[in-house]
């Protein structure tokens, strides 16, 4: 046992030692605290559940701990990370920020969050297929009327919160120019789903072909 004890002592002693300057040091160092927005990110997602409520995707966190520790760099990946595992069902979670699930490095300790919790509105994702319409910027050249068009897909299809999906019978497309069309023409164009709680699934490339005519202005 004595030669366990006394073998590679010097290496002991100096690892001692540093442990001691090392904690001397810390514990010197004045404790402070500091404030800082982090993100908001979110695990176990129901599949068949969405927000139907806007969520902010960022809190204020109140914390404190020795200088060294509450530098930009020590805490860049500090964030607040809530599990809805637990929601099974439409309707509304208010959640609590709290120290078990506040990401921090090591030696900086959680005081308080500002707001202190979120409420957020579950709905069943609802899927929908519906038709475009198209939009327009400008009319026709004088003389020249639109006589036909078309998309290419017809319809797409949507997804999002089934009370904002629900009431959506068309979604129309960004504005098109025609003050420069005349006879054919086929283009690209983008298309406004017009609630930012819906988005397109899957993402549509569309073709839109116009056919224009001259009338005659007598």
């Amino acid at each position: 046992m004595r030669r366990l004890l006394i073998h590679n002592l010097g290496w002991k002693l100096l690892s001692l030692l540093i442990a001691v300057v090392l904690w001397f040091l810390s514990a010197r160092e004045p404790d402070l605290a500091t404030s800082l927005n982090v993100p908001i990110e979110f695990k176990n997602i129901p599949d068949d559940l969405e927000f139907s409520s806007e969520v902010p995707d960022r809190v204020r966190l109140e914390v404190h701990g020795p200088s060294s520790r509450l530098t930009r760099d020590n805490l860049v990946e500090a964030a607040v990370l809530l599990d809805l595992a637990t929601v099974t069902r439409p309707g509304e979670r208010t959640f609590t920020f709290q120290d078990r699930n506040v990401k921090l490095p090591r030696g900086v300790i959680f005081s308080k969050a500002v707001p202190s919790q979120i409420t957020i509105h579950f709905e069943h994702l609802m899927y929908k297929t519906v038709p475009i319409r198209a939009r327009y910027a400008a009319a026709p050249p004088d003389g020249w009327a639109v006589t036909g068009s078309s998309f290419d897909p017809q319809t797409v299809r949507i997804v999002g919160p089934e009370s904002h999906v629900q009431p959506i019978e068309f979604i129309t497309t960004d504005p098109i120019d025609l003050s420069n069309t005349t006879g054919k023409a086929e283009m690209r164009v983008h298309l406004n789903v017009g609630d930012p709680q819906v988005r397109l699934n899957p993402f549509a490339q569309v073709q839109f072909k116009v056919t224009l005519e001259k009338r005659d202005l007598k």
